[in-house]
C-alpha cells in the first residue's frame, strides 16, 4: 500500500448539527496515532486525548509505589492511579493527579516495558475507556490509542486506523528517541521488538469495520494531517 484509502469511499454516518464531533484514530504502536491525532486537534480547534497517556499514568504511579511489576494485579494499578483525571493543556486533555501534570514521566522506558502488560487488564481498560469517554461529552475530540473505534466510540463521527511498514515504524521511533539517523542494526533490532509488539497487542488493535485505512509508511505527517482533516471536513459538511 502507498497511503491510498480504502475502498468503498468514507462516507459519513448521520449526525446532530452542533453536537461535537469525534474522531477517532487506531493503529499499531508507533504508526504516528499520537503526534498526528495532536496536529489534527490542533488544525481543527478540538481536543486531543491520548488513551494510551492514561495507562501510561497507571503504569508510572504504580511504579512509584510498587516496585515489583511481575507482582502486579488489577486492584494494584487501580489503587495506585486512583485521582488520575484528564486535564485540559494547549489543544490535548493530559493525565494529571492531585500534585499536577504527569509529564515526561509516562514516556520513560521503564513504563514503556511495563504498560503492554497494564494495558490488557480489563478493569484498568474499563477505567481508561471511561475517562476518556467523559472526555468526549463537551468538546469535540481526536481520540487516538486501542480499541478506539471498535469499543470506546464504535459509533465515532470518523474512524481512522493508521499502519506502516514495520522498519519505517521502527525508523520513525528512533529518530524520536535519539534525535539522530539509527543505525540499520538498530533500526532491526526495533522492528524486532515491534513485531513482538504487535502480537501481545493483537487484541487491542483491530480495524473497524467502517474505519478509514491510511498507510503512513510513504507519507510525510504534513500529509497524514491533511488527509484526516479533509476527512473530517465531509463529517462537518465542509
Amino acid at each position: 500500500m502507498t497511503g491510498r484509502e480504502q475502498t468503498p469511499p468514507f462516507v459519513p454516518r448521520p449526525r446532530r448539527a452542533g453536537t461535537p464531533i469525534i474522531v477517532a484514530v487506531d493503529g499499531p504502536a508507533a504508526s504516528g496515532k499520537s503526534s498526528t491525532a495532536h496536529w489534527v486537534a490542533q488544525r481543527l480547534g478540538f481536543r486531543h486525548v491520548d488513551s494510551g497517556a492514561l495507562y501510561r499514568a497507571a503504569t508510572a504511579l504504580a511504579l512509584q509505589t510498587l516496585p515489583n511489576p511481575g507482582s502486579w494485579t488489577e486492584g494494584d494499578i487501580l489503587d495506585a492511579a486512583r485521582g488520575v483525571t484528564l486535564r485540559e493543556a494547549d489543544a490535548s486533555m493530559v493525565p494529571a493527579s492531585a500534585a499536577g501534570e504527569l509529564g515526561e514521566i509516562v514516556r520513560s522506558p521503564t513504563v514503556t516495558q511495563h504498560v503492554s502488560r497494564v494495558a490488557q487488564m480489563p478493569r484498568v481498560r474499563e477505567w481508561v475507556n471511561e475517562l476518556v469517554r467523559s472526555a468526549a461529552l463537551e468538546h469535540s475530540v481526536v481520540v487516538d490509542g486501542r480499541d478506539i473505534g471498535t469499543v470506546v466510540f464504535p459509533d465515532a463521527d470518523l474512524k481512522v486506523f493508521l499502519v506502516a511498514d514495520p522498519w519505517e515504524r521502527a525508523r520513525r521511533r528512533l529518530m524520536q528517541r535519539l534525535s539522530r539517523a539509527p543505525s540499520d542494526a538498530e533500526i532491526a533490532a526495533e522492528t524486532e521488538h515491534l513485531v513482538q509488539r504487535d502480537a501481545r497487542d493483537a487484541t487491542q488493535t483491530v480495524q473497524a469495520r467502517d474505519a478509514v485505512l491510511i498507510d503512513t509508511t510513504y507519507l510525510t505527517q504534513e500529509e497524514q494531517v491533511e488527509r484526516i482533516v479533509a476527512l473530517v471536513g465531509v463529517v462537518g459538511g465542509g
